[in-house]
Parts: C-alpha cells; structure tokens; sequence
C-alpha cells in the first residue's frame, strides 16, 4: 500500500497546528501550521510532487517562517512605552549616561542591574551632562525619566 498525501491534508493539517496554537500559546508552533499550509497550496498546481519533496519544503519553510519571526518580525513589535509602571520602583535610582540629551533628543542611561525589566532608559535633564556622569532618577514623564546629577 502506497501513503500518498493530498493537498488538503496539508492544509488541514496546517489549520489544526494553527488552532492548536491557540491553546498552547508559544508562537511557535503556529509556523509548522503555515508552512503545511504553504505546502498544501503549493500542491494544487503540482499534485505529483513527491512525499519527500513535500517534506523538505515543510521543513525549510517552517524553519525560515520561524526565523523570519524570531529575529526580524518579533523585534519591531516590543512595546517601548512604560505606560502603568510602578514609579516609586524608579525614583532615586542611580544610572549611568551613556547618551547626552541634547534639545529635543532624548538621552540614554544604563543601569547596573534592570528596572523594571529593563537597563536603558532615555531620559531628559535640566542638568549638563557628559556620558558617564551619574545620574539619579527625579521622574517620569511618558516613557523617558527625568534625571539629575547623582
């Protein structure tokens, strides 16, 4: 008996990986679902190719959807705003410039250890400053701290 796979298994089986996802929440797994996908619609034009054919394009195109997501997509998509954040956790830190404000540009400051999931922060000063003063942490305003001389 010959296994021979039909076009709408593929689909079908993309679909359920897809839903599944839902259920599990990783992300990652939704990409096998496309590219079975991909594959199932790559054979109605082509219904000969081979099982092994279907396979090798499965695989690569769920290896380079994946990658595609984990190192191009997914980077563009952080939330950079602050918004909710604890600000007495902030107040009275004291941090690194790494980048001087200047005018309407914000600086940056480094931490030693993260605040609040993260160890760069802009940050806007009424004080002159040089990359690598320290500086203390006075407010907040938006997602950028107000900060003065340590």
């Amino acid at each position: 008996m010959e296994f021979t796979l039909l076009y709408w298994h593929w689909i079908v089986i993309g679909i359920a990986l897809m839903l599944f996802e839902i259920f599990v929440g990783t992300f990652f797994i939704f990409w096998f679902g496309a590219a079975a996908v991909v594959v199932g619609l790559l054979m109605v034009p082509l219904p000969e190719m081979s099982v092994i054919a279907q396979i090798l394009i499965w695989a690569v195109s769920s290896t380079a959807f994946a990658i595609a997501w984990f190192k191009l997509i997914k980077p563009l998509n952080i939330d950079k705003t602050k918004a909710g954040l604890s600000k007495e956790q902030l107040l009275g830190e004291i941090g690194q410039v790494l980048r001087v404000p200047d005018g309407e540009k914000r600086g940056k400051v480094r931490f030693p250890a993260p605040v609040l999931g993260s160890d760069e922060w802009l940050i806007i000063s009424q004080d002159e400053l040089v990359v690598g003063d320290r500086v203390s942490v006075k407010d907040l305003s938006g997602n950028a701290l107000i900060v003065e001389k340590a």
